[in-house]
């Protein structure tokens, strides 16, 4: 008897947060994280945590942070794209890199902005692919910087969700 009234509930209180989850405003929003969190077990498990750090934060409305960890996930997955092949083309396409013989060596050696830079070169990114990761980079620096930028659940669920996309169709390109 009781463990229908527990269904019972659950299956309300899963209804409700359907229902208004469709809201803007609603906190019930959140819930309906289920279809991002789906998409992430095609990462490793590093990428799968650091997404759902990400979400988690976004789930607390700690949408600095959120951005913060979305794109540390971001970065390991375009870092293990690019060494994919023992970093031969990115040591091709900057020969001064040669001496960096692991993703970890160039991840403490080489900035992030010069690593989107170096996924055009490698045939990775198009130029304009290139300036968005640009831009989503800078994104994350005022998250993770001192700056008047402030996101809410939309500009957080919307990074999120880009960064994702990106990974699907870097997914898609032969390396």
């Amino acid at each position: 008897m009781l463990s229908k009234i527990y269904e019972a509930i659950h299956k309300f209180e899963a209804d409700a947060h359907r229902i208004l989850g469709k809201y803007e405003t609603s906190p019930s929003r959140i819930v309906e994280l289920s279809k991002t969190y789906n998409e992430l077990k095609r990462l490793s498990i590093q990428q799968d945590e650091l997404f759902r750090q990400a979400l988690r934060c976004i789930e607390n409305e700690l949408y600095r942070a959120a951005h913060v960890m979305a794109w540390a996930g971001f970065m390991d997955y375009l870092e293990q794209k690019i060494a994919s092949d023992g970093l031969q083309k990115i040591h091709m396409a900057y020969p001064a890199w040669v001496r960096y013989i692991t993703i970890a060596d160039l991840r403490e050696n080489i900035s992030e902005y010069q690593i989107i830079e170096a996924t055009r070169n490698v045939g990775l990114c198009t130029k304009t692919q290139t300036k968005a990761l640009h831009g989503l980079l800078n994104k994350r620096n005022e998250c993770a910087h001192p700056s008047n930028y402030y996101p809410q659940l939309n500009e957080s669920l919307g990074y999120i969700s880009e960064l994702l996309q990106r990974i699907t169709h870097l997914d898609s390109i032969k390396y």
